[in-house]
């Protein structure tokens, strides 16, 4: 009997992100022996700092990662968002399950950012939300959260804080929708791949990058693909306010990018479209225009 064992993080959402991979497997081949192999990683350890002071998003990926390049684990599954842009040398992303909603939430009660009463003090760790969060909210206070949801919620609940963002994805898989209310994108434009799912492998494995491409969302892929690039023209990493969010429109992409300073004070945005089939030309594009119309400071990090 074959077999495939999928590497993943062991908060409660990536383990069901796990099992969602695992199940779209076994709908397609149910006698595929499918093991979820739970890691540690150092993102989840450290919780008491932003990631982009002590390496960046590649922290909950990085143990994930070498336990694929050893052979302990056949392949990986991943929130699409945590990824680096650019994968280390020899792994692909062979396969993304269909996207979640892709926007963020705002857990504690308000429903909106202009709902939310004069100098509250929300939780967040990205600095991509808190400076949409300033741009439109500038009395707002960001303080440090970290944690998974559960950790979060509590912490609202407890009143350490007035709000936090949550992804919406996430609290739709963890049957917790309810908990948070969704932001219009004009508010807060989702980080590139939120929402999405994807499972990495090694490059030379053939046999199993054919199992995974049969069940690639092509829709997703298309989509997080041109988001990507936006963020390579970039070289966006969490140290940088970078937005993108694309979607597919009568057969056309549509691609909106958004490039802020930390403080919200600046802010550029993009939108650009064409066919599908040029996902990767379209991000990049979008990317590019972005970078050449940088606020002073935008991309220091």
């Amino acid at each position: 009997m074959a077999k495939v064992r999928l590497g993943t993080r062991g908060s409660p959402l990536a383990l069901k992100q796990a099992e969602q991979a695992a199940a779209a497997l076994r709908a397609r081949e149910p006698d595929l022996d499918v093991e979820i192999v739970a890691i540690r990683t150092t993102g989840d350890r450290i919780r008491d700092r932003r990631l982009a002071d002590i390496g960046g998003k590649g922290l909950f990926a990085k143990e994930i990662e070498a336990a694929l390049a050893e052979g302990r684990i056949d392949a990986a599954v991943h929130s699409v968002k945590d990824l680096e842009t650019v994968l280390p040398e020899g792994f692909v992303l062979a396969a993304m399950l269909e996207r979640e909603d892709p926007r963020d939430g705002l857990a504690g009660g308000a429903r909106s950012l202009a709902e939310l009463p004069r100098g509250a003090r929300i939780g967040t760790a990205s600095l991509r939300r808190q400076a949409q969060m300033l741009a439109r909210r500038p009395d707002l206070v960001p303080a440090l959260i970290r944690g998974n949801v559960g950790t979060r919620l509590e912490r609202v609940r407890a009143g350490e804080f007035d709000a936090t963002f949550l992804a919406m994805a996430g609290l739709a898989r963890l049957g917790m929708a309810e908990r948070a209310a969704p932001l219009a994108p004009e508010d807060m434009l989702p980080a590139a791949g939120q929402g999405a799912v994807g499972i990495e492998c090694r490059a030379g494995d053939g046999a199993l990058r054919e199992r995974l491409a049969a069940i690639d969302h092509g829709p997703t892929s298309c989509c997080v693909t041109a988001e990507r690039a936006l963020l390579a023209a970039l070289d966006g990493s969490c140290r940088t306010p970078i937005a993108a969010h694309a979607r597919l429109q009568d057969g056309e992409l549509v691609l909106r990018g958004r490039l802020l300073t930390p403080d919200g004070v600046e802010m550029r945005e993009v939108c650009r479209s064409g066919p599908a089939g040029e996902a990767a030309a379209i991000g990049l594009e979008a990317g590019e225009a972005l970078r050449a119309d940088a606020p002073p400071g935008a991309l220091d990090g």
